[in-house]
C-alpha cells in the first residue's frame, strides 16, 4: 500500500476478493454515485473530480471514493483505486472527526501566505480510516500524534485567493481543530 492509502478497516487480507460493504452518500445524485467508466461520464460536477469534491465540501459533505473490491477510501475521490486499480468505486460520505497521525510546521510558505507562517499541516486519519491532509488551527507546539480533531470548512480569505487558480477561487478551505 502507498503512504497515503485510505484503508477500510472492515476489509481483511482473507477477504480481498470479496466485495466490501460501502455506505454511499445519499446526497450524491445517482448518476455520480459510482466511478465514471468513460471520459464522457467524467464531468466537472462529478464528485470524482476536484471541482465536484470541493462543491460537495462547500455544502458540508466530505466525500471519498470507496473501493468495493479492496475497501480503500480515496480522499479526494478518484475514478480508479490506487491500491488495487479497480474502477468499482462508490461515493461515500466521510466522518468529520479523526486523529493526527503525522504533522509538520510550515515556516516558509508560498509568498501569498507569508503572514500566516508558521502554521501546522497534519495528515489526519478520519474515523473511517481515510486520510486527509490539512491545516491545523493550533500551533505546532500544541499539536501531537493521536490528537483527536474535527474538520471545519470555511471560505477562502484574500491571501488564499491570491494564490489560487481562477477555477479554485471559491473552493472552500478545510482545517482541523482539536476535538
Amino acid at each position: 500500500m502507498s503512504d497515503n492509502t485510505n484503508t477500510n478497516t472492515n476489509a481483511t487480507d482473507a477477504d480481498t476478493d470479496a466485495a466490501v460493504d460501502i455506505d454511499v452518500d445519499v446526497d450524491t445524485p445517482d448518476k455520480y454515485a459510482t466511478a465514471p467508466r468513460s471520459p464522457e461520464e467524467l464531468t466537472s460536477d462529478s464528485p470524482f473530480t476536484l471541482p465536484g469534491f470541493f462543491a460537495a465540501l462547500d455544502e458540508g459533505r466530505l466525500l471519498a471514493a470507496a473501493c468495493e473490491d479492496c475497501g480503500t477510501r480515496l480522499v479526494p475521490p478518484r475514478p480508479a483505486c490506487y491500491d488495487c486499480g479497480s474502477r468499482n468505486l462508490k461515493i461515500e460520505r466521510q466522518p468529520e472527526t479523526g486523529t493526527v497521525i503525522s504533522y509538520t510546521e510550515v515556516r516558509t510558505p508560498p509568498p501569498a501566505l507569508a503572514d500566516r507562517a508558521p502554521y501546522t499541516i497534519a495528515i489526519v486519519e478520519l474515523d473511517s480510516g481515510a486520510r486527509l491532509t490539512g491545516r491545523v488551527t493550533v500551533p505546532y507546539a500544541d499539536t501531537e500524534i493521536d490528537m483527536p480533531v474535527s474538520l471545519s470548512i470555511r471560505a477562502p480569505e484574500e491571501d488564499e485567493r491570491a494564490m489560487a487558480l481562477e477555477h479554485e477561487l471559491e473552493w472552500p478551505i478545510h482545517e482541523f481543530e482539536p476535538a
